[in-house]
């Protein structure tokens, strides 16, 4: 047992600040430190429900079918803000593997056959709730079952990309994809390309 074992926190007051799309909370707590002190701490957290995402890669040609759609926080921090994804989306209440393929066939137009699930992951794990879901399928032309694009009811605009495997390191490298889920899935393609064939 170290130290850090007896660390603990009890929530004392929740506040709503906003429960709107998402909820916000300003949370008080008491948080017992690992040398046995306990501190009043105030914390606010974004309350998002679990998501999943994919890295769909067709083997034959050595691609991978990523999404560009808008983004609002990006476009408030002044930047581009249609940027490159792997396509996600909420759980919605289904199992992640479910809610992946709805999501895929909504978005890039591709139904999958066999998905791997390869791990979940928190996407800010000091601000928010959100727990993240990784699979990664793979596909061919003949999967394609429609154009994608998202939904119109939901007002998604989005355009299917086909990018080179090869390429995909340069375009992080350069800023044309930002995206840390994006970044995530395409590091682990690199370092498990062999596995994917």
């Amino acid at each position: 047992m170290t130290k850090f074992d007896k660390a603990k926190a009890e929530i004392v007051d929740e506040r709503i600040l906003a429960d709107g799309w998402t909820r916000l909370s300003n949370f008080q707590i008491d948080y017992t430190d690992s040398d046995g002190e306990t501190h009043r701490l105030q914390r606010e957290v974004y309350h998002r429900t679990p998501a999943a995402t994919i890295l769909l890669y067709d083997t034959r040609r050595d691609i991978v079918i990523l999404v560009r759609q808008f983004r609002l926080p990006v476009f408030l921090h002044g930047e581009p803000a249609w940027i490159v994804e792997a396509p996600a989306g909420l759980l919605d209440g289904d199992a992640p593997e479910a809610a992946i393929r709805r999501e895929a066939e909504e978005e890039t137009g591709f139904r999958i056959r066999d998905v791997r699930f390869l791990f979940k992951a928190y996407s800010a794990p000091g601000s928010s709730t959100e727990l993240q879901y990784f699979f990664a399928a793979t596909i061919d032309s003949t999967d394609r079952v429609s154009e994608g694009g998202g939904l119109s009811h939901e007002h998604e605009d989005i355009e299917v990309l086909e990018v080179p495997l090869d390429q995909v390191m340069a375009m992080i490298e350069h800023g044309e994809i930002v995206d840390l889920k994006t970044i995530t899935l395409l590091q682990w393609a690199i370092m498990n390309r062999d596995t994917l064939r």
